[in-house]
């Protein structure tokens, strides 16, 4: 299922583009993350919103959100409270974040350097 309206790929910034949905989709659908009914934060925007707070560790939740959907100004989406995003954030758990990171650290270094395998 490809995302479509506001939270269509590359929308949510460069993230999308260096970690794309289907990959999302696959590991949140692997560890069984993926939401059971539509929802308006869907889990793949979880993943996109964990993945903001490790680039952002320092502000909240609702600036780390606000920078993750800057593209999306002037499309009417409505900002979701700090509890949203903290009930976003453990619906979602810690169990796709190893096997993205997995994926995404091999897809990422190169062969040979200490670290990269």
């Amino acid at each position: 299922m490809v995302a479509a309206g506001p939270f269509a790929p590359g929308h949510l910034g460069e993230l999308t583009r260096i970690v794309p949905f289907d990959l999302v989709d696959a590991v949140l659908e692997e560890t069984g993350a993926r939401e059971r009914r539509l929802r308006l934060l869907p889990s793949r925007v979880g993943i996109y919103f964990l993945l903001a707070l490790g680039l952002f560790p320092r502000p909240g939740y609702l600036t780390v959100w606000a920078k993750l959907t800057a593209a999306l100004d002037g499309l009417g989406l409505a900002v979701p409270s700090s509890k949203a995003l903290r009930e976003l954030r453990g619906r979602i758990g810690i169990a796709p974040v190893e096997p993205l990171f997995g994926v995404m650290a091999r897809a990422v270094g190169q062969p040979g350097p200490a670290g990269a395998e």
